[in-house]
């Protein structure tokens, strides 16, 4: 292989690499806000879980949250299981929220509190 192909090829896996991890830069990382609800999905998926729930809004009618976790991989090594949420499972969660939340309601994991009490998270 010559030196020309070889470097093209580096410079294309750099690339597909560097496209495939993003920036938490959409959320407001200086703001936290707690928010109760009720959990509608919890994706167990790579590269981040994802919690879907239902907040009651200002007006009465439910708001739909999705917040952000870290991988499946980073959050067995803190104790959660694919199994820690359930759609139907009423919770409290702390989040760092979108910075633009005019079309979407949002945020970055910190901590969830279960029925039970249990915390996960920070």
């Amino acid at each position: 292989m010559n030196k020309a192909v070889f470097a093209g090829l580096v410079l294309t896996v750099a690339g597909v690499t560097a496209q495939a991890h993003h920036s938490f830069a959409m959320f407001d990382q200086t703001q936290r806000v707690t928010i109760q609800g009720t959990v509608t999905e919890f994706q167990w998926t790579n590269p981040h879980a994802f919690i879907q729930m239902d907040v009651p809004g200002a007006n009465g009618k439910a708001e739909v949250w999705h917040i952000e976790l870290n991988s499946p991989n980073n959050l067995k090594r803190q104790g959660w299981k694919s199994t820690s949420l359930k759609p139907g499972d009423k919770v409290t969660l702390i989040t760092n929220p979108l910075r633009d939340m005019s079309e979407h309601k949002g945020g970055l994991f910190i901590s969830v509190t279960l029925a039970d009490g249990t915390v996960l998270g920070e």
